[in-house]
């Protein structure tokens, strides 16, 4: 799991670097991505120790649960936006989504990598 927890914590620093530039670097909040990518590339490195992997997988359960609820308000405003209508600040909207998504998939993979542990145990 760390390797995947890596993984994502590369593609929300692209996502909240990408969204920093895209804005024009004018709102430091388009980093929000970039920082939780850094709490998750912490989490990431500390699951490739064996005696870590399942407390690490417990820390990245709680950092993804703390961001899809601060970026799950994105999914709404992204399918209004689709379907035409007028959205404030479409590009964080895009960002949100897109950030809800990817912590939804660490999310649930996280919790299968725990259960399947707690299993074996």
């Amino acid at each position: 799991m760390g390797r995947m927890m890596i993984g994502i914590a590369v593609a929300l620093i692209v996502l909240g670097v990408a969204g920093y530039v895209g804005t024009g670097l004018v709102s430091v909040t388009a980093l929000i991505p970039a920082f939780f990518g850094i709490a998750f590339a912490g989490l990431g490195a500390l699951g490739l120790k064996d005696r870590f992997r399942v407390p690490s997988a417990y820390g990245g359960i709680v950092l993804s649960v703390v961001g899809l609820l601060g970026s799950v308000s994105g999914i709404p405003k992204v399918i209004a936006y689709l379907g035409g209508e007028e959205v404030a600040r479409p590009a964080a909207s895009i960002a949100q989504a897109i950030m809800a998504v990817i912590l939804l998939v660490l999310v649930v993979s996280l919790l299968k990598f725990v259960m399947a542990e707690r299993r074996q145990a």
